[in-house]
């Protein structure tokens, strides 16, 4: 069974990409949704008051907004909490990856795949590919956030180029090639591959 990463930039659609592979019928395992359901267990809530202190929690729970406030300002502070998340986030996957091994492949979609080094776990990774005001404009929209806020979360990522050098597939997502159409091509490859293993 193949393991494909899917990954791009904040607002290059890798939710509607891993909505077409569901509809395909591909296992899809949701990293970032993964990592938000970590946060609310008690052993790492724990660990985060004691890096990060009381001023991240709300009601009891973490305040996902205060914690990016931190975060993303501070490249220390984002490793020490990736050193935490990532490790409960890819046990996880193991677990998940081991209850669909029956798939030809599956799909493990993140945003920093490539950041993390996550992608040396992976057979294949498929890049989401979009220009920056594109994808600039769609989280403003869908966020209801500020140019600069957003600008300062695209920061944080690698630059489109490196990423798409180190793709096996790319995928474009700016409204010029229809996506369903090249979405089925990358599965079809998979799926060729799959049976090569």
């Amino acid at each position: 069974m193949l393991k494909a990463g899917l990954t791009g930039n904040i607002g290059s659609g890798k939710t509607v990409v891993a909505g077409i592979f569901k509809t395909l019928g591909v296992p899809v395992f949701d990293a970032d949704s993964e990592a938000k359901a970590i946060l609310r267990h008690e052993s790492v809530k724990e660990e985060l008051k004691e890096l990060f202190g009381l001023s991240i929690f709300g009601k009891g729970e973490i305040d996902r907004s205060k914690l990016a406030g931190i975060v993303f300002n501070d490249k220390i502070a984002l490793e020490r909490l990736n050193s935490i998340i990532h490790p409960a986030v890819r046990r996880c996957f193991d677990d998940w990856t081991a209850e669909n091994s029956g798939n030809p492949y599956l799909v493990y979609e993140a945003a920093i795949i490539f950041e993390s080094g996550f992608y040396r776990h992976l057979d294949f990774v498929i890049m989401i590919s979009a220009n920056d005001e594109i994808r600039l404009e769609r989280v403003m929209r869908r966020d209801n956030a500020s140019r600069e806020m957003v600008m300062s979360r695209m920061k944080n990522q690698w630059p489109e180029e490196r990423k798409c050098k180190m793709a096996d597939f790319i995928i474009t997502n700016e409204n010029r090639e229809l996506l369903i159409p090249q979405v089925i091509k990358a599965h079809d490859k998979l799926l060729k591959l799959s049976m090569k293993t």
